[in-house]
């Protein structure tokens, strides 16, 4: 899976966000950090991600990146639950530099029904977000 970086939404806080409908009218969310974010913190260290079946809240913290210049949360794009993990990423974070919409996503979250994704951003929204960071 490689996703195009214009074609995912994204959060404020820099997560990005790939939905698929699933059956039954279920959507499942893959989860990953932004590129932007990834250039940012620089040298990373080590990562937590949550345990398959955790419920997530949209907004609230699901695990922490840690680079040799900070620590920072990884919150949440939906309301949901944790179906699979991507085990890979703790022993080979470069796939989160190399790899951020492919390789180096974080999470899948089965998303729960009528939750709102209306606090997302689009890819031109988000970019203007982080030009506007760095000036």
């Amino acid at each position: 899976m490689k996703l195009d970086p214009k074609s995912i939404q994204y959060t404020s806080t820099h997560e990005w966000i790939h939905l698929e409908d699933g059956p039954g009218g279920t959507k499942t969310a893959t989860v990953g950090v932004s590129d932007f974010a990834i250039q940012a913190l620089t040298d990373l260290v080590h990562i937590e991600l949550p345990e398959l079946g955790r419920t997530l809240h949209a907004g609230k913290p699901f695990g922490e990146v840690e680079s040799v210049k900070a620590v920072s949360d990884l919150y949440s794009p939906v309301e949901g639950e944790v179906v699979e993990v991507n085990a890979s990423i703790a022993q080979h974070l470069d796939l989160m530099t190399t790899d951020p919409y492919g390789a180096g996503w974080l999470i899948k979250v089965r998303v729960k029904s009528g939750g709102s994704q209306s606090q997302l951003l689009d890819h031109a929204t988000y970019k203007r977000q982080c030009e506007q960071a760095m000036e």
